[in-house]
């Protein structure tokens, strides 16, 4: 039960930060929005190692390295999305996708859920054609290149989960302190290889250190969460995050929804629950 709690809570927090995030974009390149409130995170982090239990390991580092690239890079394609589509389209999408990954890695690796979870993974391959769709052309050209993204952001936070649940027990915070400073190094480096500028646009730096925070918060929650549960369950769970993105986006935003999209999204959250419960 406490994983599951654990689990709730950190989809929570990842669907405010990823609201945030969303909105930091739209007023920043995705570049500068990523590097920062990864530092953001990364200072939060390393500010709780001296307070929490744990000891560093070569192995635990690797594996929170690992974990990071594919994490950072699924962040920019996810950032980038929520700014050129519709967030209450991009959010589902991508965490359809995160939630399957996990899954499919417990049978590949011998884990075998039950029916119920295998059908929620077709639920959310059919919820995927759904959510995509647009009854108008213009829009039709712009979502389709972003439900692209958000399903490539999808595979690289379900990579993220997989890989950071690899990190050997007794690492506490440590794996995590490894995948935030990865991650920066590498958006850094692929901002200045690009010639990237890094500069926050006017009002937009309080917005992105939110999402940073709020993105590590929910890291440690999966952490805590993952080491109390099973990845098959604890992943989905958190997968669930759309649903206070999509909250924030409707009556923040008033972002509105064609009926094939809203029947998507219908079936899209209907699919993560299917998973989660099984």
């Amino acid at each position: 039960m406490t994983a599951v709690v654990l689990a709730t809570a950190c989809a929570l927090v990842y669907g405010t930060a990823d609201f945030f995030g969303g909105l930091a974009t739209r007023r920043s390149q995705v570049m500068a929005v990523v590097v920062l409130s990864q530092l953001a995170g990364l200072a939060l982090v390393a500010g709780l190692l001296p307070f929490l239990p744990g000891a560093p390991t070569a192995e635990g580092l690797a594996w929170g390295m690992a974990a990071g690239v594919s994490g950072g890079v699924a962040l920019v394609l996810f950032y980038r999305a929520l700014a050129t589509g519709v967030m209450s389209v991009v959010a589902p999408v991508t965490a359809t996708t995160s939630a399957a990954l996990p899954v499919l890695f417990g049978l590949a690796t011998g884990e075998r859920p039950e029916p119920m979870a295998l059908g929620g993974v077709v639920l959310a391959l059919l919820a995927v054609v759904l959510v995509s769709r647009d009854s108008s052309p213009a829009a039709a050209v712009r979502d389709r290149a972003a439900t692209l993204s958000a399903l490539a952001a999808g595979a690289g936070f379900g990579g993220f989960f997989i890989l950071l649940s690899q990190a050997p027990e007794g690492g506490g915070m440590w794996p995590l302190f490894g995948a935030r400073l990865a991650s920066v190094l590498l958006i850094a480096a692929l901002a200045v290889a690009t010639g990237r500028s890094l500069r926050p646009g006017a009002g937009a730096l309080g917005v992105i250190v939110v999402a940073g925070v709020l993105d590590m918060v929910a890291n440690v929650l999966f952490v805590l969460a993952q080491e109390r549960g099973m990845l098959t369950l604890v992943g989905v769970l958190v997968s669930l995050y759309p649903a206070s993105t999509l909250l924030l986006a409707r009556y923040v935003l008033k972002e509105r929804l064609n009926a094939v999209q809203a029947t998507g999204i219908g079936v899209t959250l209907a699919a993560v629950a299917l998973i989660a419960a099984s």
